[in-house]
C-alpha cells in the first residue's frame, strides 16, 4: 500500500510524533494507521529508557481543581530544558496527570516508591484473603493479589483517566518520543475536604 502523506499528516496529528517516524511506522503496519500507533507507542518506551540517566533541568507545575473546588490534583513535571518546558503540549501533558491524581488518587510514582513495611502489609491482608485456596496456588493467588493492589496506586501504572488504553507511564513514554527529552513526574499531591 502507498503510504500517502495526508496519511502521514493524520497520524502525526494524533500522535505529535515526528513525520519520519510516522512515516516509517506507516510503512512498517503496511499503512494500517491503527497498527502504526501500536508500534510508535512500542518505539516510545524503548526511547524513554535510552533518555532515562540524563539529568532533569527545567519543568512545570500544573494544578487540577475538581468538584467545585472539593478536589485538586497538582503536579511537578520535569524535563531536560525550557524549551520543553515552555512548550504548550508539555503544560497540558502535566495539567493532564494533574487532572488523573486528582481522580485517581495514587499513592507512589512507581513501585520503587513502596516501602517493604506497605508491601508486608497487603501481603498479610491478601493472605488472610488466600486462606480458603490451597496451598498449591496460594502464593501465587496472594502475590497476583498484591500485584493488582499496587497497580491501582501505582501513578505510572495506573489507565489515563482520558485513555483508558494507555497507562500513565505511556503517556510519558509517548511524550518523551515527541519532544525527545527525558520526562519524569518529580512530585505530585492530591488534597480534598473530605
Amino acid at each position: 500500500m502507498e503510504i500517502t502523506t495526508d496519511m502521514i499528516k493524520d497520524l502525526r496529528d494524533q500522535t505529535g510524533v515526528a513525520v519520519m517516524q510516522c512515516k516509517k511506522a506507516l510503512e512498517e503496519a503496511g499503512g494500517d494507521i491503527e497498527k502504526a500507533k501500536v508500534i510508535l507507542r512500542k518505539q516510545s518506551s524503548a526511547i524513554a529508557s535510552k533518555k532515562s540517566d540524563r539529568a532533569l533541568g527545567a519543568g512545570i507545575a500544573a494544578a487540577y481543581t475538581h468538584a467545585g473546588g472539593a478536589v485538586v490534583g497538582a503536579v511537578v513535571l520535569g524535563c531536560e530544558t525550557d524549551f520543553v518546558s515552555k512548550n504548550e503540549e508539555f503544560s497540558k501533558l502535566a495539567y493532564d496527570i494533574a487532572m488523573h491524581v486528582a481522580a485517581m488518587g495514587p499513592q507512589f510514582t512507581s513501585r520503587e516508591d513502596i516501602k517493604e513495611g506497605d508491601l508486608k502489609a497487603a501481603r498479610e491482608v491478601f493472605a488472610e484473603e488466600a486462606a480458603k485456596v490451597p496451598e498449591a496456588a496460594r502464593a501465587k493467588a496472594i502475590e497476583g493479589k498484591v500485584d493488582s493492589y499496587l497497580r491501582d496506586r501505582v501513578l505510572l501504572e495506573q489507565p489515563f483517566v482520558k485513555d483508558p488504553s494507555i497507562t500513565i507511564g505511556g503517556l510519558i513514554d509517548s511524550a518523551v518520543q515527541k519532544f525527545g527529552e527525558k520526562i519524569v513526574v518529580v512530585r505530585f499531591e492530591r488534597l480534598s475536604v473530605k
